[in-house]
């Protein structure tokens, strides 16, 4: 809200059609209102459109490949499933997503390789056009504390689930017939 003569207090006045759409409205401009003010919270901002979950994908896929024990496993598949964000938002936007993501997983492969194309770290997904666009440059960006939230809870979700060393397993049932011939 710009041009206020005070910034004290604003009031925003909701008109719609029906309560349906004046409690989506309202439920839209709490969301935006709540992203403002985790932005201005966090004071760094990184590229949307699945650009981070992509770019750490790729490079957690690079890491794997250095290892040679059960751990490579375990990497890789975790750095799958950071694509689930990208893959999620192009289905959501109606998209072809395994082509959107291939290539802005390529994108970001070229520029943790290529030193000339170090620019495409930036690179998310366009949902509207259906391309890899730059999302810094779009304006397209999500508040560095969250993401850096959801990767840190998503990590130790993994972790815990690593951490799981005991198998609970059931006993098959003995058939009655069996127990006499012993």
């Amino acid at each position: 809200i710009r041009g206020c003569r005070t910034s004290r207090a604003t009031t925003v006045v909701l008109r719609g059609a029906n309560e349906f759409m004046l409690d989506e409205m309202d439920r839209s401009l709490h969301d935006v209102l709540c992203v403002v003010k985790r932005v201005l919270e966090s004071k760094s901002l990184v590229p949307g459109g699945g650009a981070v979950e992509a770019a750490v994908s790729v490079y957690l896929e690079a890491f794997a490949m250095t290892l040679g024990t059960r751990e490579q496993l375990a990497i890789s598949e975790f750095a799958q499933a950071l694509l689930v964000i990208p893959k999620t938002l192009a289905v959501n936007a109606a998209k072809d997503a395994t082509e959107m993501v291939s290539k802005l997983c390529s994108y970001h492969h070229a520029s943790q390789t290529v030193a000339e194309k170090a620019g495409y770290k930036t690179m998310g997904l366009d949902l509207v056009e259906g391309k890899v666009v730059d999302n810094l440059a779009a304006g397209v960006v999500e508040p560095a504390m969250s993401k850096v939230k959801s990767l840190r809870f998503a990590t130790e979700a993994a972790v815990t689930i690593l951490r799981i060393d005991d198998w609970i397993k059931v006993n098959p049932r003995e058939d009655p017939q069996q127990r006499g011939r012993h």
